[in-house]
């Protein structure tokens, strides 16, 4: 069983490292991480870097794709990145297509969730909804071969969703145990629908800022 993520510069790194570290407990399960090039690659800050051994020529028929996000995503999306061209051809042949985060806009971008049910960062709605995608604040949507998973730490659970189907529960847990996925949140404001308004208004602002008006236009 492959499962390919596919990576590109200026990612936010825990969207690809959560699933990562599920996917690499999980016997049975090839992890293969590529990108448009080899070589380093940075996160979204800069000060992370990964050093990319294959690239998406190299990897044409996994059987589940992953996508992470980042704020650069509406700008690859919208230039229709190597990514995106890569997510479109191995959807014809993958079992499961997945995104987390504002991975799901590179998908919309690819034509794959154009009328279904899908999730992304909660700041992404409307530019998930422009791909004819129907946004939800679910964690994790599947619709047929299609998981999409909300923001950043989501894809963990989307891992262990995935895990669960592919292998059955009893590995899912046990990947849980052994990585010790217990989440116990100081604050219960994780979604917006439970966060304080002026603490959703701030977020909203903060990542407003991180995005060029350029990668939206």
């Amino acid at each position: 069983m492959q499962i390919a993520i596919g990576l590109y510069p200026g990612l936010t790194m825990l969207d690809a490292i959560g699933p990562y570290q599920v996917f690499t407990n999980t016997p049975g399960v090839d992890v293969v991480v590529c990108a448009a090039e080899r070589g380093r690659l940075s996160d979204d800050n800069g000060l992370l870097h990964l050093d990319v051994e294959h690239t998406f020529e190299e990897v044409t028929s996994p059987e589940v794709t992953l996508v992470p996000g980042g704020f650069v995503t509406r700008r690859l999306a919208r230039d229709r990145h190597a990514i995106v061209d890569w997510l479109a051809d191995t959807h014809q042949r993958t079992t499961f297509t997945t995104s987390v985060c504002t991975g799901a806009l590179l998908l919309g971008a690819a034509g794959i969730l154009d009328g279904l049910d899908a999730t992304t960062h909660w700041c992404a709605y409307d530019e998930l909804a422009s791909y004819g995608a129907h946004p939800t604040e679910q964690r994790v949507v599947r619709q047929g071969k299609v998981w999409t998973a909300a923001g950043v730490s989501a894809g963990i659970d989307l891992a262990l969703t995935l895990v669960a189907e592919l292998f059955g529960p009893e590995m899912s847990q046990a990947v849980q145990l052994g990585i010790e996925y217990d989440p116990q949140p100081p604050f219960d404001s994780g979604s917006p629908s439970k966060a304080d308004p002026a603490i959703v208004d701030l977020v909203r602002a903060v990542s407003d800022a991180q995005v060029d008006p350029a990668d939206v236009a």
